[in-house]
C-alpha cells in the first residue's frame, strides 16, 4: 500500500513530505506521454546528431513541467470531484495532503518557468508551449464539459507535443503523421472514457461529461478511430515516411492495437494508458519493437 493510501484521509501536511506530495502531484507517471516529442527527431533521421538530441530532450523536460503544472491545476479544481473517486482521492490536493494556496503557487512557478524555458530555446517551441499550456487549462476549467470536444482536446495536446519537437530542430512534421498521432490519440481518449463510464459507480459524479456518452456510442467512435488509425499510418508508411520499408511496421501497429482494444474490453484496462502499456508484457514489447524497428529502417537500411 503507498504512502498516500495509508494516509487516506484529510490532514495538515509537514515540511518533511511537502516536496515529496508535490512531486506526486506532478504526476511523473504520465510523463511517458510527453515522449512524442521525439517523433519529430525520430522520422526525420536526426537522432543520433548531439545537438538535435539535446534540443529535444529539453522539450522533453519542458513539457514534463508544463503538463506537471497544468496537472495541479487540474488537481485543485477537481479536488471535490475527485474526492468521489475510488482512485483519485488518494491524490495528495484530494487527500488534504497538500493544502491548495502552496499548489497552486507551484503550479504558477512551474508553468512560468517551463515557459520562459521554452521561448529561450525559441519562440516557435514557445508558442506551441503556450498553446499547450492555454488549451489544458481551459480543458480544466471549461472544456473538459463539452462532449466530444474534450476528447478532441486531449487530443490536440499530443499534436502539440509533436509540432512542439518539430520546432525545436526546425524539420517539417508530415501532414499524414499528425492525423495518424491525433487518431491515436482519440483511440485512448475514447477507451479511457469507455473504462470510466462501465467501471466507475454513479461514474457521473466522478466526471459529469460522461452523462453525454454511452456504451454503444463510444463502441461506434472507438471502431471508427481504430479504423483510421490503422490506414492513416499505412498511408503514412507508403507516400510519407523517409524510407519505404516502415510500411513493414504495420503489422505492430496493428497488433499494438488490437492488443489494447483486447485490455480494453476483455481485462477492463484503458482507464490509465500510461500504466497500461508498461504493465502489459505483450503490449510493451510490441511498442519496443515498433521503435527497434523503425530506428533500425530509418538509420540502418
Amino acid at each position: 500500500m503507498s504512502l498516500l493510501e495509508s494516509s487516506g484521509r484529510a490532514g495538515t501536511v509537514t515540511s518533511r513530505f511537502f516536496w515529496r506530495y508535490l512531486f506526486l502531484s506532478l504526476r511523473p507517471k504520465q510523463w511517458t506521454k510527453n515522449a512524442f516529442v521525439f517523433a519529430a527527431i525520430l522520422f526525420s533521421r536526426h537522432l543520433l546528431e548531439l545537438h538535435p538530441l539535446v534540443r529535444t530532450i529539453q522539450v522533453f523536460i519542458i513539457f514534463c513541467l508544463l503538463s506537471g503544472s497544468t496537472y495541479l491545476v487540474n488537481d485543485l479544481v477537481d479536488r471535490e470531484r475527485d474526492r468521489l473517486h475510488p482512485r483519485k482521492k488518494y491524490r495528495p490536493i484530494a487527500a488534504g495532503l497538500l493544502p491548495p494556496l502552496p499548489a497552486a503557487v507551484a503550479a504558477g512557478i512551474t508553468l512560468a518557468g517551463s515557459l520562459s524555458w521554452a521561448f529561450a530555446l525559441s519562440w516557435q517551441v514557445g508558442l506551441v508551449s503556450l498553446a499547450y499550456a492555454l488549451q489544458t487549462v481551459a480543458y480544466s476549467f471549461y472544456l473538459k464539459d463539452m462532449v466530444i470536444i474534450d476528447v478532441f482536446v486531449v487530443a490536440l495536446g499530443f499534436v502539440l507535443r509533436v509540432v512542439a519537437g518539430a520546432a525545436a530542430i526546425m524539420v517539417p512534421v508530415s501532414a499524414w503523421l499528425l492525423i495518424a498521432v491525433i487518431l491515436l490519440a482519440l483511440f485512448l481518449a475514447l477507451c479511457k472514457r469507455r473504462h470510466e463510464l462501465v467501471s466507475l459507480d454513479n461514474a457521473t459524479a466522478h466526471r459529469g461529461i460522461l452523462s453525454e456518452y454511452s456504451v454503444n456510442l463510444l463502441d461506434q467512435m472507438i471502431a471508427t478511430v481504430t479504423s483510421a488509425t490503422v490506414v492513416v499510418y499505412a498511408i503514412y508508411t507508403f507516400i510519407g515516411a523517409p524510407r519505404p520499408y516502415l510500411m513493414y511496421t504495420v503489422p505492430l501497429v496493428l497488433f499494438g492495437i488490437c492488443r489494447y482494444l483486447y485490455l480494453t474490453y476483455r481485462c477492463q484496462g484503458g482507464g490509465e494508458p500510461e500504466s497500461l502499456v508498461l504493465k502489459d508484457k505483450p503490449l510493451a514489447a510490441t511498442i519496443l519493437l515498433w521503435a527497434a524497428s523503425c530506428f533500425v529502417i530509418l538509420y540502418w537500411l
